[in-house]
């Protein structure tokens, strides 16, 4: 009979788990990082709901593994997409690392003022890992949504070249849509 307890329990944990991951092709559970759960650097509460209107990259990032994908970074910035229609986001795991929330801090308020476009937000214990099962050590995560806000591409993890190839290809074809879809509507 314990067993049987035991078993169910464990297989209610790992639905409820599989339900909260994101998937491929869905818009991911709503989230907000506000208060003592994150929010962006200023301050300012911050909302997934916020991820639609544009094509958006989202990295979440483990501030001990910041040079993880650098490369994806430095790719990115030289497509120099429009900032009308790409956007990106970058969700700062601050419960992640061994170093001190005020010098992180610190060094996010520089950042967001070196590049003003890119929105900077902080997850201050693993929430939107949790939400959305990502790996909450040891994590660098890129994903790319439409302009509707689904998901197009995910990888927690170094990005090798032909995953970065991908990304690109993807993130190329939501902005022709999304373009598409613009001058169909005129």
């Amino acid at each position: 009979m314990k067993l049987f307890r035991v078993l169910s329990l464990l297989l209610a944990l790992l639905l409820t788990a599989a339900a909260l991951a994101v998937t491929t092709g869905e818009v991911p559970p709503a989230l907000e990082l506000t208060g003592k759960k994150g929010g962006r650097v200023d301050g300012t509460p911050w909302s997934s709901t916020e991820i639609k209107g544009k094509v958006f990259t989202l990295m979440y990032v483990d501030p001990d593994d910041k040079e993880l994908n650098v490369h994806v970074e430095q790719a990115l910035k030289a497509k120099d997409y429009p900032k009308d229609r790409y956007g990106s986001i970058a969700v700062i795991n601050m419960e992640a690392t061994w170093k001190p929330n005020a010098i992180i801090n610190s060094i996010l308020k520089k950042k967001q003022k070196e590049f003003p476009d890119t929105i900077y937000v902080r997850d201050m214990d693993f929430y939107l890992a949790t939400a959305w099962g990502l790996k909450k050590k040891s994590s660098y995560a890129v994903l790319t949504f439409d302009a509707e806000g689904k998901l197009l591409f995910m990888k927690d993890g170094k990005l090798t070249d032909a995953e970065l190839e991908k990304l690109i290809q993807v993130i190329d074809q939501a902005l022709a849509q999304a373009e598409t879809e613009i001058v169909e509507d005129e």
